[in-house]
């Protein structure tokens, strides 16, 4: 598997659904992958790229943008508070805005920058207690806050739960976004990006199945 194979299946899936693989955005998870594995993908022209935390993502992607101009780094990882400034500076969008305390966060950090990454708002479709995301009862309120507070919502997040149907999920996220006039979602990994992109998904997250398992020290 690698970054050719993941094209030529989104390729496929899109054309099922009777969509292009313009609508999809391919965002490469490169969270504790080794820089060489990493730079190959990039040298292969892919420049769309998630990471899981700040610091890794301080460490590693400055010196990449600057060897390879256009590059965007998303956050995918959950955001901590005193996070929160360097992520507004280092990411052109955050995937894992969960709750109403990092939304005021953002939009007082945004006022201060003058700037604010594009948002997509979490939501918890499996209403799992250790798994972060608004409850799908509470996202049209969540969202509402956020358009309140002047916030770029582009879309809604998911991650299904492992054991049940990911598909079900992603309509119920589908479901939610339409509804309040959204339409980014953030959904797929790996395993499940198919059916995502049957369901709509506008951004997928693939890691291992381009860049090969992961190495954690």
């Amino acid at each position: 598997m690698g970054l050719s194979d993941i094209r030529d299946r989104i390729a496929r899936a899109c054309k099922e659904a009777g969509r292009t693989p313009e609508d999809v955005a391919l965002i490469a998870i490169s969270k504790v992958q080794p820089n060489d594995r990493v730079e190959a993908v990039l040298k292969e022209g892919h420049r769309l790229f998630g990471e899981n935390t700040v610091q890794e993502t301080e460490g590693k992607w400055p010196d990449f943008r600057a060897r390879y101009p256009g590059t965007e780094v998303h956050l995918v990882g959950p955001l901590q508070s005193n996070k929160a400034r360097k992520a507004v500076e280092l990411f052109d969008a955050i995937h894992s805005v969960d709750r109403p305390k990092i939304a005021r966060t953002l939009a007082r950090l945004a006022q201060e920058e003058g700037r604010c990454p594009d948002l997509f708002l979490q939501v918890n479709t499996g209403e799992e207690e250790q798994k972060a995301g608004i409850m799908p009862a509470d996202a049209d309120s969540f969202i509402a806050e956020c358009r309140e507070l002047d916030l770029p919502v582009r879309g809604l997040m998911c991650i299904p739960p492992v054991e049940e149907t990911p598909s079900l999920h992603f309509a119920l996220l589908k479901k939610i976004a339409r509804r309040n006039g959204l339409e980014g979602l953030s959904m797929g990994m790996s395993g499940d990006f198919e059916e995502a992109i049957a369901q709509g998904a506008t951004h997928i997250r693939v890691g291992s199945a381009i860049f090969g398992e992961r190495v954690y020290s």
